[in-house]
């Protein structure tokens, strides 16, 4: 038996983040990437936590193949956000990528020790960030054929 495919599947990408001029500024630089990806934002980290387990309202969320985390959110921090989804064996293969306004060198250092995939500071560069978003488009190779979930 042939499992069914479905070809170029676009990337699911999680943004956590609570500024929206920030999230309209992450979403313009995706869009000029030109990242073929379906982007899902919350506000807090207790929300990113809720997705990421498909709990509540997010039941039928997607699994996200990359999050773009800020640090300083309400409700639950970035950092502690982070740490649990480096700790859960469910998650901690989804990469992640900070975002974050914070100048502190410690933020970046324990993100690093977290095996954090990317760290950028706001503003962010807007041709640093669609550098980054490159690379991830050739990394995720959108014209591959991807098996579907069984």
């Amino acid at each position: 038996m042939v499992d069914k495919v479905v070809v170029g599947r676009p990337m699911e990408i999680l943004l956590v983040e609570d500024s929206r001029v920030d999230a309209r500024l992450t979403i313009g630089a995706l869009q000029e990437g030109q990242l073929k990806h379906r982007l899902t934002i919350v506000r807090d980290g207790e929300e990113a936590m809720l997705f990421l387990h498909q709990e509540k309202w997010f039941a039928q969320a997607p699994r996200p193949d990359l999050v773009l985390l800020d640090l300083n959110l309400p409700r639950k921090d970035g950092r502690e956000v982070l740490k649990e989804i480096k700790a859960d064996y469910r998650l901690n293969e989804i990469p992640v990528i900070i975002l974050t306004a914070s100048h502190n060198h410690k933020d970046e250092l324990r993100s690093q020790m977290l095996n954090v995939d990317g760290y950028m500071q706001k503003p962010v560069d807007l041709k640093q960030f669609i550098a980054l978003v490159r690379q991830l488009k050739a990394f995720w190779h959108a014209d591959v054929i991807l098996p579907t979930d069984i």
